[in-house]
């Protein structure tokens, strides 16, 4: 139970007006004029405002003096978070030469009526390559044959030699093409590669990045999957390495012949006749963030535990080249290069390390501590007196601000020769607002209750929240069996509406899931290994025939009643109390049919059907009778909602 905290003085305005008038008799018994307009009683009440905003101030002093005990015993606040997605930069026109788009160039959203404007940073730099195919081959029903030199004299290559799934046309590149937007320009004989459905082709692309072949993202196909001439524009993942194929040394590119799950198959293979490739541009990832210059934050007394603000805050976490300089006051100006800790435990007063709070922007140099006994220990060194303490430059930031929807960051700031455009394919996600001091003041009592070691499922969950602020949810599942990794369901935060939530979005990003990583990594068993995934997401579908009140517009309840559909059955923001759907709790036809007449405008409910899909799959529904369970680590997803509305 919480300890009440009193008022040191709980006097209001009235109180101190009413004391007052009660002390006139006493000390001026001739005033005798008490009402409103005397001047007089218009100065008591002045006084009376005033003294009650110290009232006030004073009554805060237990509210600073629990911040200080909490700073005390280690727990600060939490900076921002910035939102993080991919920019596609395509070119004005094919590339000719090596185009290099540099990290942090700044790329932004349109200004707002306010003039606001977001702007992203982008964290690597992007080389858009003109591609040199030097190999051609393919492989299908056992054989595996060099396709080079017929490709380049016009010859038809069957592209999927046996029409099995596994066969595959391979492309070898001399240099990496690691996320660039690849065209591929292709002619293929017309007469072949006919009967599958050219929106859906059973194929896919791929790239190999050291390890594994990643799937490369399909922009437009023209040709229908080789089912006409045409053009494929291609986004290759974000690494891409030499490997040996039918004795080749390559970065190689394929297109792989799929399973047709009961979606109409090639009848015959296509015939290749001629391809051209081209780069038109390429992907890199960002994220939310300012540059702020270099700048000098003052200069050094010499005495110990000194702290500097820089100017803009919050801070998002540092990068290597981000450092603090402690330039010598001395002629000959020597600067050293001093590095950040978490904290000055183990520091000796030698070591030039300093702590850097990301949500005020606070540099803090060691402090001195005197023991019982009298003695003194420097944690960290000191800088010197008249040293100017500098830093090089810093990214300041974030937010939920930064969770822009796709297609919006379109604005290139900085100038890139021969960009004709950007933009952001995904919505950006993972921003988060700068912790408050409220929150901090919940919080902290809790960590030192609950301890900061990983032991328990719930220790688990718990410090998962903690560490990653970018996950809406967590949920711990013991191993299947012994020497197993611990199961950790980590469910990310999306700002999209419900009705544009897709599966995707809900995948953990690697930037979370070496969050979440690092975080553990100091507070779990050596002994206990983790696994980081999403959990299995089971799609539900709802049909239903709701009846409309006289006076409500049918489109606008379709619409609501959707919607609310959407809301209900969601992984992050649904479920009865709005923190995300329950794990392991079934959805009954009651649940919708209460959903439903809690519309506004909803006169009855007619029927419900609810469906199961598969949100991997081909979606093909199944009848979920009237209540759908859930296996242990899963959530209910909505996936397509139909809603009739009748008069």
């Amino acid at each position: 139970m919480t300890l009440p905290a009193p008022h040191l003085d709980d006097r209001r305005f009235q109180d101190i007006v009413d004391e007052a008038k009660r002390r006139i008799a006493l000390r001026c018994p001739d005033w005798t004029a008490h009402n409103v307009s005397d001047p007089g009683v218009a100065l008591i009440e002045l006084f009376a405002w005033m003294t009650e905003m110290i009232l006030y101030r004073l009554n805060q002093v237990p509210d600073r003096l629990y911040v200080k005990f909490l700073e005390l015993v280690g727990v600060s606040l939490y900076s921002a978070a910035p939102a993080r997605t991919d920019l596609l930069f395509e070119l004005a026109g094919p590339a000719k030469d090596t185009i290099v788009v540099r990290k942090g160039t700044r790329v932004g959203t349109e200004r707002d009526q306010t003039g606001d404007q977001v702007v992203f940073m982008t964290e690597a730099d992007l080389r858009i390559v003109p591609p040199e195919l030097v190999a051609c081959r393919t492989r299908g029903g056992g054989s595996d044959e060099d396709r080079t030199a017929a490709l380049g004299s016009g010859a038809e290559i069957a592209v999927f030699p046996a029409v099995t799934e596994g066969d595959a046309l391979y492309l070898g590149f001399r240099q990496g093409l690691a996320g660039n937007l690849v065209r591929l320009d292709v002619t293929v004989a017309d007469a072949h590669g006919a009967g599958i459905d050219p929106d859906r082709p059973p194929r896919v692309w791929q790239s190999w990045d050291g390890e594994a072949w990643r799937d490369a993202r399909v922009l437009a196909d023209t040709s229908g999957g080789f089912n006409s001439t045409g053009q494929v524009n291609l986004l290759l993942h974000v690494a891409h390495e030499q490997l040996a194929v039918g004795g080749v040394t390559a970065y190689w590119l394929r297109c792989v012949l799929r399973g047709t799950e009961g979606q109409p198959a090639y009848q015959t293979s296509p015939l290749l006749q001629a391809l051209t490739v081209s780069s038109q541009g390429g992907v890199v990832k960002a994220h939310h963030a300012e540059s702020a210059p270099a700048e000098l934050l003052g200069t050094s007394t010499g005495r110990p535990g000194q702290n500097f603000v820089v100017r803009r805050a919050p801070v998002l976490p540092r990068t290597p080249d981000e450092k603090v300089r402690v330039i010598s006051g001395r002629s000959d100006g020597t600067a050293q290069t001093w590095y950040e800790v978490r904290d000055f435990t183990g520091a000796g007063e030698e070591d030039r390390v300093f702590t850097w709070s990301g949500a005020t922007g606070e540099i803090r140099f060691g402090p001195r501590v005197t023991a019982k006994t009298g003695e003194t220990r420097q944690y960290g060194a000191i800088p010197p007196e008249n040293a100017q303490i500098t830093v090089t430059g810093y990214r300041y930031g974030g937010g939920s601000r930064g969770n822009v929807g796709a297609d919006k960051l379109t604005v290139l700031l900085t100038s890139v020769p021969q960009v004709g455009s950007v933009r952001n394919l995904d919505p950006a996600t993972g921003g988060v607002d700068a912790e408050t001091v409220d929150n901090a003041k919940l919080r902290g009592p809790l960590g030192l209750r609950g301890g900061q070691r990983a032991v328990t499922a719930g220790d688990f969950e718990r410090l998962t929240l903690e560490g990653a602020p970018g996950v809406a949810r967590a949920r711990c599942l013991p191993p299947d069996r012994a020497g197993e990794p611990v199961r950790l369901l980590v469910v990310p935060k999306v700002f999209d509406s419900p009705r544009s939530l897709n599966i995707d979005q809900l995948e953990p990003g690697p930037d979370v899931c070496e969050d979440i990583r690092r975080h553990l990594d100091g507070r779990r068993l050596l002994t206990t290994q983790v696994r980081i995934k999403a959990p299995f997401y089971q799609g539900i579908s709802v049909k239903a025939v709701v009846r409309a009140a006289a006076t409500v517009q049918p489109d606008w309840l379709r619409s609501a009643a959707e919607e609310e559909l959407y809301r209900f059955i969601n992984p992050v923001s649904g479920g009865p109390d709005g923190g995300g759907w329950p794990f392991d709790q079934g959805l009954s036809i009651g649940d919708i049919y209460a959903v439903l007449r809690a519309v506004p405008g909803v006169g009855s409910v007619g029927s419900v059907e609810m469906l199961k899909t598969d949100l991997w799959g081909e979606r093909a529904p199944v009848n979920a009778g009237q209540e759908a369970q859930l296996p242990p680590g899963a959530l209910f997803m909505s996936d397509l909602h139909e809603v009739v509305v009748s008069q």
